[in-house]
């Protein structure tokens, strides 16, 4: 199985800030060790295109970011500071979910050691999200002729907001967004279906939940490609979390999302999403462990 990282690619930040920039490089290692991927296939993806970023954003948020134009405000809401640093990587992250959508459509299934940055607005970056990853891939899969359905299986504790309104009026890509009700966005936008569970809600719960609707979301998104956000931040332990999932249970979820995706024969397109535990080796065996059950589940 092939993955793609970019790992390499990493940015300044102020002292003290809340982004578990170092887990990209430790979840690339990690994978390494545990004899999940071979180094020959970790690749690293080159920029994505202005014109195919088009596709999914606004001119005028590209030129800022582009061009380094973004206002205090802009970076708050953001949560970055604008650096080429930043630039780069972000272009490269959307890059690396596109080329794992590829190499699912061609192989069954790819994944990213990154991306999930459902948070970028067609206007807009926040949450730590400069570009739409997964809308980038979709609409230029769409525009390729590769796919014209797909579906959006957002497990990351956070509502995927920017995903739900690119989408909102497209009919063949159903979005699926499950989530913590009191956590950020704070103003949800509306996806094809939302799922909210309160805070401290636990492996059982959450299981029973996601089993109940996840046959019906694949039925009525009768897609031509998944794309999973297997976020690690409905961990127990995540700092901005507030679930209280076990690790056993972020694997089980991995493992019935992708064996009902398998059953149907859907080709799908892992990425990692948020993870911002305070043992940072929480994170990674997390992370990894989405990575072996896509390899279990689709060899």
């Amino acid at each position: 199985m092939r993955v793609w990282s970019t790992a390499r690619f990493t940015i300044l930040l102020p002292p003290g800030h809340r982004f578990p920039l170092a887990k990209y490089d430790l979840v690339r290692e990690g994978v390494v060790a545990r004899g999940l991927v071979s180094e020959k296939d970790i690749l690293e993806p080159e920029r994505a295109g202005w014109d195919d970023l088009a596709l999914v954003h606004s001119w005028r948020w590209l030129g800022l970011m582009r061009d380094g134009r973004l206002a205090r405000s802009d970076e708050r809401r953001l949560g970055f500071p604008w650096s080429p640093g930043l630039l780069e990587r972000s272009l490269r992250t959307a890059q690396a979910t596109l080329e794992a959508a590829r190499a699912a459509l061609a192989q069954g299934a790819g994944a990213s050691l990154a991306g999930g940055t459902h948070h970028a607005h067609r206007d807009f970056g926040e949450g730590y999200c400069c570009f739409n990853d997964v809308a980038l891939a979709i609409r230029v899969l769409q525009r390729e002729g590769m796919i014209t359905r797909a579906a959006v299986l957002d497990l990351d504790v956070h509502q995927g907001n920017g995903t739900a309104e690119i989408f909102a009026d497209d009919p063949d890509v159903f979005t699926f967004s499950m989530h913590g009700a009191r956590n950020f966005p704070f103003r949800k936008s509306r996806s094809s279906l939302d799922l909210e569970l309160e805070d401290r809600s636990g492996d059982a719960e959450y299981l029973d939940l996601l089993q109940r609707h996840l046959d019906d979301v694949l039925d009525r998104a009768r897609p031509d490609l998944v794309f999973y956000l297997a976020g690690a931040d409905p961990y127990a332990g995540d700092r901005l979390g507030r679930l209280s999932l076990s690790i056993d249970g972020l694997a089980r979820r991995d493992r019935g999302v992708l064996t009902a995706c398998h059953a149907r024969g859907l080709p799908v397109t892992m990425v990692m999403a948020g993870g911002y535990a305070e043992d940072l080796s929480h994170l990674v065996t997390i992370h990894a462990n989405s990575i072996a059950e896509l390899h279990r589940v689709y060899g």
